[in-house]
């Protein structure tokens, strides 16, 4: 059965591959001329990447880790130390880390904490011990309950210090969703959490080897046509066509370069799209469905991902670093934590600016000059001493729209990937899936995805026949 995808995300390639191994053909369609979506990189004139985000694997990612491993890929994963260090603002240059030790969890979680005396007094720590037990101790259902609370309302009912917040919270908020603690709902980060002290490796983190789009994207390409499907680049989405039934018949596909318009047509529709341009896009029978009326208060979140290249080593850590920053999250130089883009004697450092709603209109020269302000104050020994490092060239790539803003309520507006379009289907990090809006969540929604259309349509023998044995059968 031939299932064609509209969006080349991690979702979308993740929904493809998971639909060859059940032995249906999918046909995706990428409206750029790059694969990743949210992943996505690219080269500039001197052969360096540059990303759409700051991407790191957690040890809590298994679907993730699942298909790196199917993929036969693993290698290319860089595991780091397990450990979480953090900027000490207080102190300028001084970094703060929970060293996490190799024991069954979540002991081995809470001896990093206790063992830090640089972050948290004695009484903070336990108070905060004391605030997280319901999280883990209720399980994941009780976390779900708690999207009607923001995070910041949460840890006040649970009595833990505004220190913790301030200290903690606020760089682990920015990190996983891009949003300050007063704006995100409980549920993500307590979700997270719970990942983190309920597997022994869930809070080990790991860097791709190379850039996304050629390390990650391409062997799921290279899977997928392999075994009879289809990946098409340049070929954005137009319109979803209906028939009377209010079934779709058809993606009419947009010419570029000249081309002229298509229609792409298929026994199932998925939308692999971002959840803005999936409502954008979307015909105005379905709008009048209850499923589909829910998601229109999901939007994309504003993020800004900015690539610094300096004229020598400003750090030697091989590790994602929380600035603790108010500009800035996360932050890591790539020349020491990725293999193809190591360098020994320069930096490249890749940092993500959040919340950037407030920046995501202004000019390259703002957000470079205010990056550069907040980075002196991370390493004052190079960038505001007597002889600073040079920046030799910079990146800075802005996503207006990314994953969905993950404020509170929202968990109850997102969609199944089943909708009640019979033969269409939808995948992204958006959609109700356990990992929320990240890279595992995406690979999570598209294999969800071709699962329920799997249940709904089985193969025939004949789809899931090699391509020999279907000529030899046809003849």
């Amino acid at each position: 059965m031939r299932v064609a995808i509209a969006g080349g995300g991690l979702a979308g390639l993740a929904c493809a591959k998971y639909l060859v191994d059940a032995g249906h053909t999918p046909i995706v369609l990428e409206s750029r001329d790059v694969l990743g979506g949210l992943v996505a990189a690219w080269k500039d004139a001197d052969g360096d990447w540059y990303e759409t985000g700051l991407h790191v694997f957690f040890g809590a990612y298994p679907n993730m880790l699942q298909l790196f491993k199917e993929l036969d890929i693993e290698d290319r994963l860089q595991w780091k130390e397990h450990t979480l260090i953090f900027n000490q603002p207080e102190k300028p240059g001084v970094l703060s880390r929970f060293d996490v030790p190799d024991i069954p969890a979540p002991f081995n979680v809470i001896l990093s904490i206790l063992r830090n005396n640089d972050m948290l007094t004695w009484n903070q720590k336990i108070r905060f011990a004391i605030g997280l037990l319901p999280a883990v101790v209720r399980g994941q259902q009780y976390v779900e309950n708690m999207d009607k609370y923001s995070l910041l309302e949460w840890l006040r009912l649970q009595g833990v210090d505004e220190r913790v917040n301030s200290d903690i919270f606020v760089a682990a908020s920015k990190a996983l969703t891009f949003i300050n603690p007063e704006d995100v709902s409980a549920t993500v980060p307590l979700t997270a959490l719970n990942r983190f002290l309920q597997e022994r490796y869930g809070s080990k983190v790991a860097f791709l080897d190379g850039s996304p789009t050629e390390r990650l994207c391409q062997p799921i390409v290279d899977y997928v046509t392999e075994r009879g499907g289809e990946v098409l680049l340049k070929k954005p989405l137009k319109q979803i066509l209906l028939n009377e039934d209010g079934t779709v018949r058809g993606f009419a596909v947009r010419g570029l370069d000249g081309a002229p318009d298509e229609v792409v047509t298929a026994d199932v529709y998925v939308s692999a799209m971002p959840v803005d341009v999936m409502k954008a896009l979307m015909p105005e029978p379905w709008t009048k469905l209850e499923f589909f009326q829910k998601m229109e208060a999901l939007e994309g979140v504003p993020v800004i991902n900015i690539h610094l290249w300096f004229d020598r080593k400003l750090t030697d850590v091989d590790q994602l670093l929380f600035s603790r920053s108010p500009l800035l999250s996360v932050y890591a130089d790539m020349s020491n934590t990725c293999r193809e883009y190591a360098n020994p004697d320069r930096s490249m450092l890749e940092l993500v600016l959040a919340p950037a709603k407030d920046w995501i209109d202004k000019s390259e020269a703002e957000i470079l000059a205010a990056t550069m302000a907040e980075l002196k104050k991370l390493f004052p020994d190079d960038l505001a001493g007597d002889h600073p490092a040079t920046l030799l060239k910079y990146k800075i790539v802005t996503t207006p729209r990314s994953v969905y803003t993950a404020a509170p309520g929202m968990q109850a507006c997102r969609p199944d990937q089943a909708t009640p379009i019979d033969n269409f289907f939808l995948a992204g990090s958006y959609t109700m899936q356990r990992y929320l809006g990240s890279m595992e969540g995406a690979v999570l929604s598209g294999k969800q995805a071709a699962e329920a259309i799997a249940q709904r349509f089985p193969a025939s023998p004949v789809d899931s026949a090699p391509p020999d044995l279907v000529a030899t059968s046809a003849r």
